[in-house]
């Protein structure tokens, strides 16, 4: 088939014909990317298409690609290829980050057939219907029958950066910050709630940086709670420096989940100058013991990158002790990754994979015993769980301190918020 190419659109010649087409939507890497997924199969489902799930015969697979290290290169490339090869008349669509810094990488992969980047996502729909690839059902024959595969609505309110740290290139497939009206957040909310969500994750790139017309983070999160009536409210990620008292006297609302993630990515103020982080372990310290303080029992989950150019064993070891020290919820290990454009990727004391994979070894088994403390504190305890799905007989939830909770039972638990006492 012969690629047509324009600065913002790939895609190659193919028609959808089927009476109701069905429709995946996969994604890989951050929250904001399930965000604008949920926004997209409103959209489709508002139009009539049928949403399944990836591996339930889709008419057109679509995956919101994620570029922030090359695993994540590597997973997208072969979702894309399994995708084809478990549906070869499917329509496969990239969009996303990878599309927006690598459109002809991805358009050359076998079977797919158009790639759209973070400027035209939006108009995935509109695009596939216009070039006449997807044939919008009859009114008679729409579908509302879909498959949103979570419990939890992601709202997106935020997107871009402009801290530009040295390692992410984030800011260079993003953009610049930019925030959504205060009254769309609103009148999102509002809208899942009626859908029947009970829990809502406020989404961005740098959710800390929200700002419409002199309304920060603070004003939106007052403004949430006073007028909707989310039972839960939940914030995907914050920065240390975002840690203020009047932020966290918002927690004394407890349909604020107690769940911080504050990205670390490292113990040593070497490394986070390197970095060009804007904050120092110490200034990490006083953010988590604010927390701590006014949010008892908060879970609070990292991110931390093991390897940057110039680690040395020392300043790695600073960082272990720094985690081991503050007692993380979670702590998601990334190994250090070069990405093109970014200044880090041109430093000239790279770190060697086999010493890279060595130190994630170390903190991933630092991880591990980090979880398991943390969970072993609410043995006994009486909390809430909001039930999400069940896998062969067993149910799985979440507390809204981010602890995942497990049972048998007999009874449809989907979406259910109920007290459930740890054992």
């Amino acid at each position: 088939m012969t690629g047509v190419v324009s600065r913002h659109i790939i895609f190659k010649s193919m028609v959808i014909s089927s009476k109701i087409p069905k429709v995946a939507l996969d994604a890989i890497g951050c929250k904001l990317n399930q965000a604008e997924n949920q926004l997209l199969a409103r959209q489709f489902a508002r139009a009539g298409y049928r949403l399944v799930a990836a591996d339930d015969g889709a008419d057109v697979y679509v995956l919101n690609t994620c570029t922030v290290t090359h695993v994540a290169d590597g997973k997208c490339r072969r979702w894309l290829k399994q995708a084809h090869r478990r549906h070869p008349e499917a329509l496969v669509v990239a969009i996303g980050c990878y599309a927006e810094r690598a459109r002809q990488e991805l358009a050359r992969i076998d079977g797919v057939d158009l790639v759209l980047d973070n400027r035209q996502k939006p108009q995935l729909l509109r695009r596939l219907e216009e070039s006449g690839r997807l044939n919008r059902p009859a009114a008679g024959e729409a579908s509302t029958a879909g498959a949103d595969f979570r419990t939890r609505a992601m709202v997106k309110v935020q997107d871009g950066c402009n801290s530009f740290c040295s390692y992410c290139i984030v800011p260079l497939v993003r953009g610049r910050e930019k925030s959504l009206p205060l009254a769309q957040v609103i009148s999102e909310v509002k809208d899942r709630v009626a859908d029947g969500y009970k829990e809502v994750v406020l989404t961005g790139t740098e959710i800390g940086a929200y700002n419409d017309v002199r309304a920060g983070l603070v004003e939106l999160l007052e403004r949430i709670l006073a007028e909707t009536d989310v039972a839960r409210l939940r914030l995907s990620s914050l920065q240390p420096q975002e840690i203020s008292p009047g932020l966290i006297g918002l927690w004394r609302d407890r349909r604020l989940c107690r769940h911080f993630h504050l990205s670390l990515q490292s113990g040593s103020d070497a490394v986070l100058k390197r970095m060009k982080r804007r904050y120092t372990t110490a200034d990490y310290q006083r953010a988590v013991a604010l927390i701590r303080d006014e949010v008892p029992e908060a879970a609070i989950t990292t991110d931390i990158i093991v390897g940057f150019p110039g680690e040395t064993e020392a300043e790695f070891q600073e960082s272990y002790n720094l985690a081991r020290q503050l007692g993380f919820a979670r702590i998601h290990v990334f190994t250090y990754s070069p990405r093109p454009g970014t200044q880090a990727a041109v430093m000239t004391d790279q770190v060697g994979d086999k010493l890279k994979r060595e130190r994630s070894r170390r903190m991933l088994a630092l991880a591990r015993t980090s979880v398991r403390k943390f969970r072993q504190k609410f043995l006994g305890k009486t909390l809430m769980v909001l039930w999400e799905k069940e896998t062969c007989g067993v149910w799985s939830g979440l507390t809204d301190n981010y602890i995942r909770v497990f049972t048998k039972s007999d009874k449809d638990l989907t979406n259910k918020l109920l007290p459930v006492k740890l054992v």
